[in-house]
Protein backbone atom coordinates (compact mmCIF):
# COMPACT_ATOMS: atom_id res chain seq x y z
CA UNK A 1 0.00 0.00 0.00
CA UNK A 2 1.42 3.36 -1.00
CA UNK A 3 2.03 5.91 1.74
CA UNK A 4 0.47 9.30 1.43
CA UNK A 5 2.86 12.18 1.70
CA UNK A 6 2.10 14.57 4.49
CA UNK A 7 1.59 18.17 3.45
CA UNK A 8 3.36 20.87 5.40
CA UNK A 9 0.98 23.69 4.59
CA UNK A 10 1.19 26.87 6.57
CA UNK A 11 -2.07 27.29 8.42
CA UNK A 12 -3.35 30.52 9.99
CA UNK A 13 -2.60 28.95 13.37
CA UNK A 14 1.10 28.84 12.48
CA UNK A 15 1.43 32.26 10.86
CA UNK A 16 3.07 34.73 13.23
CA UNK A 17 1.42 38.03 14.09
CA UNK A 18 4.72 39.78 13.60
CA UNK A 19 8.47 39.46 13.22
CA UNK A 20 10.74 41.64 15.36
CA UNK A 21 14.35 42.42 14.45
CA UNK A 22 16.94 43.28 17.06
CA UNK A 23 20.13 45.09 16.07
CA UNK A 24 21.96 41.87 15.19
CA UNK A 25 19.13 40.73 12.93
CA UNK A 26 18.74 44.16 11.32
CA UNK A 27 22.46 44.31 10.59
CA UNK A 28 22.41 40.75 9.24
CA UNK A 29 19.46 41.60 6.98
CA UNK A 30 21.30 44.65 5.66
CA UNK A 31 24.33 42.53 4.74
CA UNK A 32 22.16 39.89 3.04
CA UNK A 33 22.41 37.09 5.60
CA UNK A 34 20.51 34.19 3.96
CA UNK A 35 18.70 33.06 7.13
CA UNK A 36 17.39 36.54 7.90
CA UNK A 37 16.49 37.20 4.28
CA UNK A 38 14.55 33.89 4.20
CA UNK A 39 12.61 34.89 7.34
CA UNK A 40 11.82 38.31 5.87
CA UNK A 41 10.82 36.87 2.50
CA UNK A 42 8.47 34.37 4.14
CA UNK A 43 6.98 37.11 6.33
CA UNK A 44 6.39 39.25 3.25
CA UNK A 45 4.75 36.35 1.38
CA UNK A 46 2.45 35.68 4.35
CA UNK A 47 1.62 39.35 4.86
CA UNK A 48 3.27 39.44 8.28
CA UNK A 49 4.55 42.83 9.45
CA UNK A 50 8.20 43.32 10.37
CA UNK A 51 8.84 45.43 13.49
CA UNK A 52 11.83 47.34 14.85
CA UNK A 53 12.17 49.26 18.10
CA UNK A 54 13.69 52.73 18.03
CA UNK A 55 16.40 51.47 20.41
CA UNK A 56 17.42 49.02 17.69
CA UNK A 57 18.03 51.99 15.39
CA UNK A 58 20.23 53.54 18.07
CA UNK A 59 22.36 50.41 18.12
CA UNK A 60 22.70 50.06 14.34
CA UNK A 61 22.74 53.47 12.67
CA UNK A 62 25.97 55.44 12.77
CA UNK A 63 25.57 58.15 10.14
CA UNK A 64 27.77 56.35 7.60
CA UNK A 65 27.11 55.52 3.99
CA UNK A 66 26.69 51.86 4.89
CA UNK A 67 23.55 52.91 6.81
CA UNK A 68 21.85 53.24 3.41
CA UNK A 69 21.15 49.48 3.34
CA UNK A 70 19.51 49.67 6.76
CA UNK A 71 17.44 52.71 5.72
CA UNK A 72 16.29 50.80 2.63
CA UNK A 73 15.10 47.92 4.83
CA UNK A 74 13.38 50.29 7.24
CA UNK A 75 11.16 51.61 4.45
CA UNK A 76 8.96 48.52 4.78
CA UNK A 77 9.20 48.05 8.55
CA UNK A 78 6.92 49.16 11.39
CA UNK A 79 9.05 51.31 13.69
CA UNK A 80 8.10 51.55 17.37
CA UNK A 81 9.00 54.37 19.72
CA UNK A 82 9.87 53.66 23.32
CA UNK A 83 6.87 54.88 25.27
CA UNK A 84 6.74 55.42 29.03
CA UNK A 85 4.63 52.25 29.32
CA UNK A 86 7.23 50.18 27.44
CA UNK A 87 10.00 51.74 29.53
CA UNK A 88 8.21 50.80 32.75
CA UNK A 89 7.51 47.26 31.51
CA UNK A 90 11.17 46.79 30.52
CA UNK A 91 12.36 48.13 33.87
CA UNK A 92 10.01 45.83 35.76
CA UNK A 93 11.19 42.89 33.63
CA UNK A 94 14.81 43.68 34.48
CA UNK A 95 13.91 43.94 38.16
CA UNK A 96 12.06 40.60 38.19
CA UNK A 97 14.93 38.82 36.48
CA UNK A 98 17.74 40.75 38.21
CA UNK A 99 19.28 41.71 34.86
CA UNK A 100 20.67 44.91 33.43
CA UNK A 101 20.45 44.55 29.62
CA UNK A 102 18.16 47.53 29.04
CA UNK A 103 18.09 47.55 25.24
CA UNK A 104 17.32 43.83 25.04
CA UNK A 105 14.56 44.25 27.65
CA UNK A 106 12.98 47.04 25.58
CA UNK A 107 13.09 44.86 22.45
CA UNK A 108 11.58 41.93 24.39
CA UNK A 109 8.64 43.89 25.82
CA UNK A 110 8.07 45.48 22.44
CA UNK A 111 7.83 41.99 20.90
CA UNK A 112 5.44 40.86 23.62
CA UNK A 113 2.85 43.54 22.86
CA UNK A 114 2.78 42.95 19.08
CA UNK A 115 0.63 39.83 19.11
CA UNK A 116 0.03 36.26 20.18
CA UNK A 117 2.67 34.70 17.93
CA UNK A 118 5.79 36.79 17.46
CA UNK A 119 9.16 35.73 16.06
CA UNK A 120 12.05 37.71 17.54
CA UNK A 121 15.10 37.46 15.30
CA UNK A 122 18.25 38.13 17.26
CA UNK A 123 22.00 37.96 17.24
CA UNK A 124 21.86 37.62 21.05
CA UNK A 125 19.68 34.55 21.68
CA UNK A 126 21.02 33.77 25.16
CA UNK A 127 20.05 37.13 26.68
CA UNK A 128 16.76 37.40 24.80
CA UNK A 129 15.70 33.87 25.72
CA UNK A 130 16.38 34.73 29.37
CA UNK A 131 14.29 37.90 29.05
CA UNK A 132 11.39 36.25 27.23
CA UNK A 133 11.10 33.18 29.48
CA UNK A 134 7.74 34.37 30.79
CA UNK A 135 6.51 35.44 27.34
CA UNK A 136 4.96 32.34 25.71
CA UNK A 137 3.87 34.39 22.69
CA UNK A 138 7.48 35.29 21.76
CA UNK A 139 9.74 32.81 19.97
CA UNK A 140 13.42 33.75 19.95
CA UNK A 141 15.09 32.88 16.64
CA UNK A 142 18.91 33.05 16.56
CA UNK A 143 20.45 34.55 13.44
Amino acid sequence: MARRRQRNDVTPHHVPDGVVLDSGALGAAATGDPRVRAELTLAEQLGVAIHVSSVTLTETLRGHRRDARIHALLAGVVQHSVTPALGRAAGELLGRLDRDDTVDALVAVNAEVIGRRVRLLTGDPVDLRALTTGMPNVTVVPV
